[in-house]
């Protein structure tokens, strides 16, 4: 086993440092693998949190009328799986994902900033504890939805405090995590690697860094304000008292429509890893790659009231932020056609990072048509708060965000853990998530459609169909990332078969290959490109 002068060896593992062993390694971990691994398995169970309060709706709405919780509880039970899933889940797992590569990738050391690394981590288990403590408090977790709109969130219980302590802390975790990560690319990066010839994924990170950076303290604004309406007597939000509600959607949705391209524009970077590598080919148009990331960030910032055409807006309005949106298409759009393009006359195969690389940008693109329908003001106003929505974004967020994490986990594995997972169960994994996925939220569109609304525990009859056939995907869905967890992950950490060194065969590190001859800036030495 050969040992490179970055201290790692083959498999990617780090000598450099002699750990103490337990729960302190964890505790007191600078290193950027370990605190990857926290982040990455902190989400993991996240996921598996959110999943479940999921299951429950989904088990509530499998027939018409109320089965299993009161409505009340239905809403928080909504609420809490958005606000979970969202900070809990996708976010910090690609912030491990950012921790473990981009060093490797860069070909520096550690991250800049180890010790607030660890802490930027540890900020997130007591953040999620408040969201889950919330259902035990009297008057249980909020149920205003994970928009918190006011003035419903005014007036909710201790539950609505415990949520926007939560917000704060794992929002002062992102800004750290993201000045790490700018800092790390921009003053770390091996001699010789300009910014132009970085991997995607460190383009995409850096870019959804500044992004984190810029809406992070918006969101705080929007929730103090929130927090000072509750309890110190002053009316942001209270038309009695000379506030607006609407001037919460104003600032909530200035926060959150970037916050969408945050939990997406890292796993664009992470399919242009694997899409190249499996087709054989070096990515197409990498350059474009790079300006479409950057344009899709700034136009996110121009967009935020299409989540508002309800709200009385004047046409003109209107029309600016139709336009906008649809225009905030054509970056993403150049992306999928690279993607397309770097798969066209490639020789490809078909592990499982490279299915959930071709099966995400399927299904994203699905999700990025019906945006552009909900883009349109006249149709956005029937189908606003329905169903029609739902789907939308989990197409976006589920098939898109969380697809692209499997799609890098399964690439990046044997890197991290140096054994091979077993294909066959991946590719059973793969399927099932895939098929389940479309049962569950294809007859969504069709929900919507005919009217049914989102966050109601009950629905008339004319929607039972559909919603069973949905409720009996998610439960497929949720079964086959417990499958994922304990027949992948659990059997790749604890042995099996080593990994080679160049895992994806035929592919050989093509993952790393940088878009211009230039100096080879990682742990390998360069490969010879077929």
């Amino acid at each position: 086993m050969t040992t490179t002068a970055m201290g790692h060896d083959d498999h990617g593992h780090d000598h450099a440092h002699d750990h103490p062993h337990g729960l302190k390694r964890w505790l007191t971990a600078t290193n950027h693998k370990d605190i990857g691994t926290l982040y990455l398995w902190f989400s993991f169970v996240m996921l598996l949190v959110g999943g479940t309060l999921a299951l429950l709706i989904r088990a509530e709405l499998f027939q018409p009328g109320l089965q299993i919780v009161r409505p009340e509880v239905f809403n928080q039970l909504t609420t809490m799986h958005g606000l979970i899933m969202v900070f809990g889940a996708i976010m910090p797992a690609f912030v491990g994902f950012a921790n473990w590569m981009i060093p490797l990738q860069i070909g520096a050391s550690d991250m800049a900033f180890a010790r607030m690394n660890n802490f930027s981590f540890w900020l997130l288990p007591p953040a999620a504890s408040l969201l889950v403590i919330s259902f035990f408090v009297p008057g249980g977790a909020t149920a205003a939805g994970w928009t918190l709109y006011a003035p419903l969130s005014v007036q909710m219980g201790m539950g609505m405090d415990l949520g926007i302590f939560a917000m704060h802390i794992m929002g002062a975790s992102s800004i750290m995590g993201s000045i790490n990560i700018i800092v790390t690319i921009l003053n770390m990066r091996a001699p010789g690697m300009t910014l132009m010839k970085m991997p995607m994924f460190c383009w995409t990170w850096l870019i959804t860094a500044y992004l984190l950076i810029a809406v992070m303290p918006v969101l705080a604004g929007a929730i103090t304000m929130v927090l000072t309406d509750r309890h110190f007597g002053t009316s942001f939000f209270n038309a009695a008292g000379g506030g607006d509600p609407v001037m919460y959607q104003h600032i909530f949705w200035f926060f959150g429509h970037p916050e969408v391209y945050i939990m997406i524009l890292p796993a664009f970077g992470i399919v242009s890893h694997v899409v190249p590598a499996f087709a054989r080919k070096q990515l197409f148009g990498y350059s474009s790659m790079v300006y479409a990331t950057a344009s899709i960030a700034i136009l996110s910032f121009i967009v935020w009231a299409h989540h508002m055409f309800t709200t009385g807006m004047p046409v003109t309005g209107q029309l600016f932020f139709m336009y906008a949106t649809m225009l905030i298409a054509v970056p993403t759009a150049v992306k999928i056609f690279n993607w397309l393009a770097t798969m066209w006359r490639g020789s490809m195969t078909f592990e499982t990072p490279m299915l959930f690389a071709v099966g995400f940008i399927f299904v994203f693109t699905m999700g990025g048509f019906t945006g552009l329908i909900c883009a349109m003001a006249p149709i956005d106003i029937q189908i606003q708060d329905t169903y029609y929505v739902v789907a939308h974004f989990h197409y976006v967020l589920v098939a898109g965000s969380l697809f692209a994490l499997y799609c890098g986990a399964y690439f990046w594995l044997p890197k991290w853990t140096g054994f091979m997972y077993n294909e066959t169960r991946g590719k059973i994994h793969f399927w099932g998530s895939l098929i389940s996925f479309n049962i569950t939220f294809f007859p969504m569109h069709f929900l919507g459609l005919a009217g049914m609304p989102r966050r109601y525990a009950d629905y008339p009859m004319q929607f039972a169909d559909f919603n069973m056939l949905a409720s009996i995907g998610a439960f497929g869905f949720g079964l086959m990332q417990v499958y994922f967890l304990f027949c992948v992950v659990l059997p790749a950490i604890k042995g099996g078969e080593k990994a080679p060194a160049k895992p994806w065969d035929g592919a050989e590190g093509l993952e790393w290959e940088v878009p211009s001859p230039a100096p080879f800036h990682t742990w390998e030495t360069p490969p010879t490109v077929k």
